[in-house]
This record gives C-alpha cells, structure tokens and sequence, in this order.
C-alpha cells in the first residue's frame, strides 16, 4: 500500500511573501519530490511563473480562489497528483492572499482524502515590515487562526519594535504556533514536512462554515508591446494608494529584450530584472499585469486608460 503523502498548506494576507518562502522550500527540498499547488486571485496567475521549476510539476489554480469557487478543482487536483508516477512525497499548496485558510481546511479534512493525503502543517506567512494597523485586519487573523507554523518574511525592512510587535501579535492571537523569522523565505523544511509520514494526522477543527463577503477584486491588464518606464512609474504612483497588491512582468523600451518582475505590496513597489533569456511561456501576452484592490476602488476601464499611456 502506498505511503500518505503529507500536504503542507503555505497561507498568508496580499504581498506577505508567499512565493519565496514556497521557492526557498522547494530549492532545499533535499531530493524529495514535492509537487507544487498554485493559486493566485484572477486570470493572470503570475505566481506560478515565479515558483522555482515552474514548467515541471506546479499546478496552476486560476481565475478565483481556492477557499470557495475553486474547492472542487483543488480536490480533483489532489486526486490527479496522488496517481502520477513517480507519486509525489509531499504536496505544498499555496493559497491566494485572500483565501481564509479554514474552507480549505475544511475540505482537506475530509476521511477521504486525509487517508491519502493527510493535512501535515499550516504555515501562515507574516509580512513582519507592515504597519501596525495590518494585524487587526480580519482575513490576516483568520489566517493567523488556523497556523501551526507563523513565519515572520521581510525582518531586514523592519523596526525592531515594530518586529517585537508584530510577534507579540501573533503570540496573543495563537500561543500555541510556532514563530520564526523567515528572511528571504527561509522556513526550514524540516519543521514543516517531518520525515515521518506515517504518524497519525493532526486533528483540526477548522470551525463552521461562515457566510463570506466579497472583499477584493482583481482586475488584469495585458499587452504586446513594450512599456516606458518613467511613464509606469508614474502610473503605478497614482494608483498605489488604492491598491491592495499589484504584480507582473514585462519588457520596457528602456532596455529590450529584458523582462522585468513588478511587485507591489503593503505600499512598497519593487522592480527587478529577471533572468537573462528568460521569455514568456508561449501563448501569453509579453506584458501581464494584475491589480488587486477592495472592491469598488478601482474601474477596469481606469485601469485600461491608465496603462494604456504606458505603452512605449
């Protein structure tokens, strides 16, 4: 009979750094084999694309969120990993920021699939550089509710008291998680995905099912052509005040041939280059942008007018 395969859930608020606490896990995976579950909010799944072996054994979850509309794709995605051969040792999914954790976990705890594929850790990821006010936000505490793991990312971008508050937050929130800080991801596999996989699963309670209010909404933008720069910059400063997280990539008429990674998230926007060579998988758009904001703050076509001047 086959071993279970222990499922490790990666949940977090918008732009708490997700992907690269899933990046450095799957980097230092030691030889397991861990297939990769992805799911951003909207049409555009950039995350996907940014997880590490993207084009080998990440499954992408699009177009909604995982913790309602999706529910049925994520456990039909489950059963898909648990027949491939060679079979998966652990699954990581990783959650949209908005996604409250205990729907999923909810579904997870099913006799079916926790015999197969048990629910091993919850690791809830903590942007520790957020302003004070970011830890009384409801969906950051339902989240924060169902962690057995909190791991605090961005610890070099904040202020030693604003770190003490932010784990004093949490400890007051969950006593019982453990909390680490995790600069550039660094959550050791260990503690999340315990070589023993045939102990018995965790018992959770992820609580009845509350009615759910819409809360934010994605709009997406993409286009074939280059972007100039300073008119972005530009763009991206008169929007940055509404958004709640914004990410993409692209290629600018600065500098041609190169793409570059966008991200936007807790009013700090960033721009890397991407590694040279690097191209759009085929089919998509060169430039793909998507823009996350509390339902009403933003139009699609302000959006479309916005960064259509960004056209080079």
């Amino acid at each position: 009979m086959a071993l279970p395969v222990p499922v490790l859930l990666v949940t977090g608020f918008l732009g708490a750094g997700k992907t690269t606490v899933v990046n450095h896990i799957l980097a230092h995976a030691g030889g397991r084999r861990i297939a990769a579950v992805v799911n951003d909010f909207g049409s555009i799944n950039i995350d996907a694309e940014l997880i590490a072996g993207a084009s080998d054994g990440v499954v992408s979850l699009a177009n909604g969120c995982i913790c309602c509309t999706l529910e049925g794709d994520l456990l039909r995605t489950l059963a898909n990993l648990l027949r491939r051969e060679p079979r998966p040792e652990a699954i990581l999914i990783e959650t949209s920021g908005v996604a409250d954790p205990a729907d999923i976990v909810r579904n997870l705890m099913d006799p079916v699939v926790l015999k197969e594929a048990p629910l091993e850790t919850v690791l809830c990821v903590v942007d520790a550089a957020a302003p004070p006010e970011a830890m009384e936000d409801p969906l950051l505490r339902a989240q924060l509710r169902m962690a057995d793991v909190v791991a605090l990312s961005k610890t070099d971008l904040a202020e030693p008291e604003g770190l003490a508050r932010v784990q004093a937050a949490v400890k007051a929130l969950k006593p019982r998680a453990t909390v680490i800080e995790a600069p550039q991801g660094e959550v050791p596999l260990a503690l999340v995905l315990p070589e023993d996989v045939t102990r018995p699963p965790v018992s959770r309670d992820p609580g009845r099912r509350l009615p759910r209010a819409e809360r934010f909404e994605t709009l997406s933008w993409t286009a074939e052509a280059p972007l100039s720069m300073p008119r972005l910059q530009a763009a991206i400063g008169r929007l940055a005040p509404r958004l709640a997280r914004a990410k993409g990539v692209f290629e600018t008429a600065e500098e041609p041939g190169r793409r570059f990674l966008f991200q936007l998230a807790g009013g700090r926007a960033v721009l890397l280059p991407m590694a040279e060579g690097s191209a759009s998988p085929p089919g998509l758009p060169s430039a793909r942008i998507v823009f996350i904001a509390e339902i009403g703050r933003l139009s699609p076509a302000e959006i479309e007018a916005t960064m259509a001047d960004c056209l080079a």
